[in-house]
């Protein structure tokens, strides 16, 4: 059966929508996906994500790169174009902010090219992730950043289950105030399991297959 969804709330025009169930990703099972699609490939979802990360954004640091993680890359466009923009308190105004995405080597890795160093090495860095909840994907993104030179100044997010990431700021638009039962656990201490409740679905960045 397919995950029902539902409206959870809206900041801005922009709608949170989540399926209750029994989901298992690659790091941990959860009792909630939260359903992204719209606001990544949309035009209108990317724009209203973008704009509304920027006002939590400005005054903050500055970003001379984003790594835009979990097929984020137009809605960090987006946010890099409103950043860079006058009329407000950015820091990061006038500049030019590199869109930048990783790749996984064999080994999970996440590696650039050398051409593409020049976008991490000494620049402060933002990193941009749709949903937040262990934080495992974001703190891989960190680590390969830190390798490569740059400087992480902090974590962006649809969605985030904490506020603080290995001492990172992270700003999302929507947090556990929205999904007060919101809970994450390791596969082998998940108490649905252990209730002999089945999974609904395998999620990843790219949605859900139902089980």
């Amino acid at each position: 059966m397919k995950p029902e969804f539902f409206p959870l709330m809206q900041i801005g025009g922009l709608p949170l929508l989540a399926a209750k169930g029994h989901f298992a990703t690659r790091n941990s099972h959860i009792n909630y996906f939260i359903d992204v699609t719209a606001q990544k490939y949309s035009l209108q979802g990317g724009e209203a994500v973008a704009r509304q990360l920027t006002n939590r954004l400005k005054g903050r640091f500055p970003v001379e790169s984003i790594l835009c993680m979990d097929g984020t890359s137009a809605i960090g466009a987006f946010l890099a174009r409103d950043l860079t923009s006058g009329g407000g308190r950015s820091l990061s105004e006038g500049n030019n902010i590199y869109i930048i995405k990783g790749e996984l080597d064999g080994r999970g890795n996440l590696i650039f090219r050398e051409n593409a160093r020049y976008m991490l090495e000494g620049k402060h860095i933002l990193i941009l992730t749709c949903s937040l909840s262990t934080g495992t994907t974001a703190i891989q993104g960190k680590q390969s950043v830190e390798y490569y030179g740059g400087q992480v100044v902090g974590v962006a997010a649809i969605y985030a289950a904490t506020h603080d990431l290995a001492g990172l700021p992270v700003i999302s638009i929507f947090d556990t105030g929205t999904l007060t039962d919101y809970a994450s656990y390791a596969p082998n201490n998940c108490p649905l399991c252990q209730r002999g409740i089945p999974i609904d679905a395998v999620v990843n960045t790219y949605g859900f297959s139902r089980v």
